[in-house]
């Protein structure tokens, strides 16, 4: 018999313990109930000493097994951020790593829809507890909150230690397994995600910004940089998308938002610059060139894989 709470099934956030109901066991913890109601200090307290050490200590058993581990944030949403993240991890793959791609965006986690794949389905808890990611092929395997959703269409609102405990959730029972790199994507801006994300891996590669060169975006991104700075983590790079429209029937492009703006914005704040991707559309009879795409991608993946320079110490 399965027991909900919000929407989501009680697994995900580990917490048992195992009372019953009418003679049915219900995998529960009461202050779960009150989470939405309740401040920081109240949240933290559901969470037991015990188990925060227990947590931590598998977060780490996973993390050691990981190579690189990537954050994927934007300061403006809307930017593709999530688009970035799915090719950057299938083009990773393509080559012959082994990804894992973490979705972390709760209010709006759309990496399974973009792979095609029902992640609620197929997302499944181990006789060990742990949770098993869903293979997207034999080099990608995926995890997100949206897996334990009854419904899709659902709006999750909860207070920021409320997102937090669920993220510190996925990290330490996410079985990844051996990996060569963990793509973390997550939502616009600098919030509790990310906070939590940094904290819980302190020794994270570095982070990929995402942005467009819309000016707006681009004053966000320059946010995103700033917050890299004052966390400690290295920015890997820039990556300026949507840089070009390519018409799907003549093949010219486009720079229907500008040009170089994230490259101007790598300048500036002194981090390096990885690559522009261009916005492809489809033609009228549903089909479309990727190529441009494809290719874009698979040039940020080889600078990324082969280490390209982050930015130093000195300038976080």
């Amino acid at each position: 018999m399965s027991f909900k709470v919000y929407g989501l099934h009680i697994w995900l956030f580990g917490l048992r313990n195992h009372t019953r109901v009418d003679g049915f066991p219900l995998h529960f913890i009461s202050p779960v109930t009150t989470f939405l109601g309740r401040d920081r200090r109240g949240a933290m307290a559901a969470l037991d000493f015990e188990k925060r050490v227990a947590q931590r200590t598998a977060i780490r058993e996973h993390m050691d097994k990981i190579g690189r581990k990537i954050l994927v944030m934007s300061g403006k949403g809307g930017v593709g951020k999530t688009t970035v993240a799915v090719g950057l991890a299938q083009a990773l793959a393509a080559r012959g790593e082994r990804v894992g791609l973490l979705d972390t965006d709760l209010h709006g986690p759309n990496v399974a829809k973009m792979l095609q794949v029902d992640l609620a389905s197929r997302f499944s808890e181990g006789p060990d507890g742990m949770l098993v990611p869903v293979e997207v092929n034999g080099n990608l395997s995926i995890a997100g909150v949206d897996s334990a959703m009854e419904d899709k269409e659902d709006a999750i609102i909860w207070r920021g230690p409320m997102k937090s405990m669920v993220i510190n959730d996925l990290l330490a029972r996410v079985a990844w397994g051996p990996l060569d790199y963990l793509l973390i994507d997550s939502p616009p801006g600098s919030g509790d995600e990310q906070l939590t994300v940094s904290k819980s891996i302190p020794e994270l590669t570095g982070a990929i910004i995402v942005t467009t060169a819309q000016e707006v975006s681009l004053l966000d991104a320059v946010r995103s940089v700033t917050f890299c700075r004052k966390m400690g983590i290295a920015i890997i790079g820039v990556v300026e998308n949507m840089s070009s429209f390519v018409c799907p029937d003549c093949g010219s492009t486009t720079a229907i938002f500008g040009s170089e703006g994230g490259r101007r914005i790598a300048a500036k704040t002194g981090t390096p610059f990885l690559g522009s991707v261009p916005l492809v559309a489809h033609r009228s009879d549903g089909t479309s060139d990727t190529h441009a795409l494809d290719e874009a991608l698979d040039e940020i993946a080889r600078i990324v894989h082969e280490g390209m320079t982050c930015s130093s110490v000195e300038e976080r």
